[in-house]
């Protein structure tokens, strides 16, 4: 379903989460995931008989965090109109307070409204926004910090890792960062990738894509910190990008320095659109 009609509501959820507990977003039985939570928390308030199905912006992997993760939801109509019981508060506002007081503390909904017509949270995206923090030895290293932040052992040059990570920008297969699944694409359109060096020293990377394959990030990543180190040459990342296959010598990032910090979609009239687009196979151009 791709919109809110009769007895069924689509409900857009915003939400964020510290992934360190969580053994990633989707559910796996005796393991305890954010997907899991959720889907028991929602049917818990819904008093729904089956488990409520949560589709989400993008899956993330164990031990990764996300300030602005986006799910949705569809739910009956008449439970939704139910969820304020004798307030005055609307089902939104009363939902994510009742979510509030049966999920952990280490992942909130900020958000839940009926969504507008062909809204589908995964794909109807246009871009997901990470990003991923390194503190090298001239970095403040925040024991506070530690759970969002890699504490890396050599010094980093950021103006080599920044000039590495933007020759990868453009539309393209990314086989050689993505650990490939059967029948998936790897072509993806990498929207940006630069490094900044933030006040307290911690190197920090927006990496800006329409859409990632699995650990594609955390391999970028991991494709330029050797740039950085000065043990590879500026043009090395480059060179692995056209080759049809993962890559042995990139090395996969830790998980914990990565966070989903946003995720964008089209104006209410462009959303079924482009999510006719999404799930159309893409090739590179």
């Amino acid at each position: 379903m791709s919109e809110s009609s009769g007895s069924t509501l689509r409900v857009r959820l915003d939400l964020a989460y510290d992934g360190t507990a969580f053994s990633g977003w989707a559910a796996q039985p005796a393991l305890r995931t954010v997907q899991g939570e959720l889907t028991a928390a929602l049917s818990t308030v819904l008093r729904s008989a089956e488990p409520v199905r949560v589709t989400v912006a993008g899956r993330t992997d164990a031990g990764v965090h996300a300030r602005g993760q986006v799910a949705h939801v569809d739910l009956d109509a008449h439970a939704w109109a139910a969820l304020p019981g004798r307030s005055d508060r609307e089902p939104g506002v009363a939902l994510v307070s009742r979510l509030g007081g049966l999920l952990g503390t280490d992942v909130v909904v900020r958000r839940a409204v009926v969504a507008p017509l062909g809204f589908d949270a995964r794909f109807s995206a246009v871009e997901r926004r990470y990003l991923y923090r390194l503190a090298d030895p001239d970095a403040d290293r925040d024991p506070l910090r530690r759970h969002d932040t890699v504490w890396w052992r050599r010094p980093l040059d950021v103006a080599a890792m920044d000039e590495a990570s933007r020759s990868l920008v453009g539309l393209r297969d990314f086989a050689a960062f993505c650990k490939q699944r059967e029948g998936a694409t790897t072509v993806r359109t990498l929207l940006d990738f630069s490094w900044v060096r933030l006040a307290d020293g911690v190197l920090a990377a927006t990496v800006r894509a329409d859409a990632f394959c699995h650990s594609m990030v955390r391999s970028l990543v991991g494709a330029v910190v050797p740039v950085g180190e000065g043990r590879r040459a500026v043009d090395w990342p480059r060179a692995l990008r056209d080759r049809a296959e993962r890559t042995a010598g990139i090395h996969v990032m830790p998980p914990h320095g990565l966070s989903l910090e946003e995720v964008v979609y089209p104006d209410d009239d462009g959303l079924a659109v482009r999510a006719v687009a999404t799930r159309a196979r893409r090739s590179a151009v």
